[in-house]
């Protein structure tokens, strides 16, 4: 399905060198930082890192427009080594104000009490942005980062493979299926499961209500059990079992693309920005593809999940920030300043991500691509606003998220090797993600 970046997902690496104690409410707050910087005199400047395409551009026009507040940044190779860099700083005492990540990096950072709560500066300017963005910012209720992206998911299809056999855009998982058995004697495969990249599991987990990580009371509790899970886990099992997906690795993400290029795997599950991916790649099937909405479950209204992306999901503000305040400010600014986000939602000048503002309508034309879609394009913008008001905003990422993602990566193999059922990977992931954060030293209910 490759909701998720394959280069993001398959390199998971546990952020290492914090003990991850306690629960969260004993950590956060925004500290003295601000009062600290209240009475200065002359502009402060403010560290700022990121690894994102366009964000010296948007710096450079920040600080152009602002006197007080200066913005220096510095560009981090991509994500993961940000939490490397991060950790190395956060336990040096040298944390940058201003840091470009993805959502489920900030739990496991506020636990570890890195964030600052800037709720008090930031809370007024919620409705700017859309429901599902601004909740990967937010911690048990309290803000620690102004939302950048937003993620719209939706299908993508080959119109000329489903109108050769009779077939209609998936409308729920089951037609999904019907679709993968019908292609499957034609020898196409609906969907391609990679074998390193769970984060189908993971996504079609949260549309269907469920929930891994909660906190309930003083503790956290653990469910790879629920109904949820074990609905989505129904629908993985009958796609594999039935033979109907690709099982191309992300290694090789050209050949990858190739075979969708080919007509030899026909849907993706996916957002905005890994459009950009298949244009420069394809060479046969540019204006054969079309977008559908996400698949529902059976009688169920429609959702998607609170997907994350290479691209940044989300500025936080560090709790070393001497100026917490400048810092909401600025992050703020360039996640609402018109030409910040133009930069970073265009393709040739940012990362080609749909912004997270409440109406980003004005950015679909740039987000999706006309050449790919052809004839499919116009509706296919309608496709991607709908979809940013079905996105689920009550996904809790825990707080050792990375090492029990790098944990069901290696189970995930084995599912796709039909050498244990998804039931199977999910009541290890149970016991093992208890253990985990026993062994951690954290509160949880199994």
């Amino acid at each position: 399905m490759n909701f998720t970046s394959p280069r993001r997902r398959f390199a998971h690496a546990t952020v290492a060198g914090l003990a991850l104690t306690g629960l969260l409410s004993a950590c956060g707050g925004s500290g003295s930082g601000d009062d600290a910087s209240s009475g200065s005199s002359g502009p402060v400047t403010l560290p700022y890192w990121g690894w994102a395409n366009g964000q010296e551009a948007v710096v450079k026009a920040f600080n152009a427009s602002h006197k007080n507040i200066k913005l220096k940044y510095t560009k981090v190779t991509d994500q993961l080594t940000m939490q490397k860099q991060l950790t190395n700083a956060v336990k040096a005492g040298n944390a940058p104000c201003l840091v470009q990540n993805t959502a489920e990096y900030v739990t496991a950072w506020v636990s570890q009490g890195a964030l600052a709560d800037i709720t008090q500066y930031v809370a007024s300017s919620k409705d700017k942005f859309n429901t599902g963005s601004w909740a990967t910012a937010q911690v048990q209720g309290k803000v620690y980062g102004v939302p950048t992206a937003s993620a719209p998911a939706f299908t993508i299809y080959r119109t000329d493979i489903f109108e050769k056999y009779g077939l209609k855009a998936p409308a729920t998982w089951d037609d999904f299926i019907t679709a993968g058995k019908v292609l499957k004697k034609h020898g196409i495969k609906v969907t391609n499961y990679a074998g390193e990249d769970p984060s189908t599991l993971e996504v079609l987990s949260m549309q269907a209500g469920a929930h891994w990580y909660a906190i309930d009371g003083n503790a956290w509790k653990v469910n790879f059990q629920d109904a949820g899970t074990l609905k989505a886990a129904k629908v993985i099992q009958e796609i594999i079992d039935n033979n109907l997906n690709s099982k191309l690795s992300f290694a090789d993400y050209a050949a990858v693309q190739r075979n969708y290029d080919d007509g030899g795997t026909v849907t993706r599950q996916i957002s905005t920005w890994q459009m950009a991916g298949m244009v420069q790649n394809f060479t046969k099937s540019n204006g054969k593809w079309a977008l559908s909405a996400w698949p529902t479950f059976n009688g169920e209204a429609a959702k998607t999940p609170a997907g994350t992306n290479q691209s940044g999901g989300v500025t936080l503000v560090t709790k070393q920030c001497k100026n917490q305040k400048q810092a909401a400010e600025a992050a703020l600014w360039m996640s609402t300043n018109t030409g910040a986000v133009k930069t970073m939602a265009s393709p040739t000048t940012g990362n080609g991500v749909m912004p997270a503002l409440a109406d980003s309508n004005a950015y679909v034309d740039e987000a999706i691509s006309d050449k790919l879609l052809g004839k499919n394009y116009e509706p296919g913008k309608k496709v991607v606003t709908d979809s940013l008001n079905t996105v689920t905003t009550d996904w809790v990422f825990g707080p050792d998220w990375t090492a029990m993602f790098t944990e069901l990566q290696s189970g995930w193999a084995k599912v796709m090797n039909k050498e244990q059922k998804v039931t199977d990977l999910l009541a290890h992931m149970q016991e093992w993600t208890v253990k985990d954060l026993k062994s951690r030293g954290i509160n949880v209910k199994g």
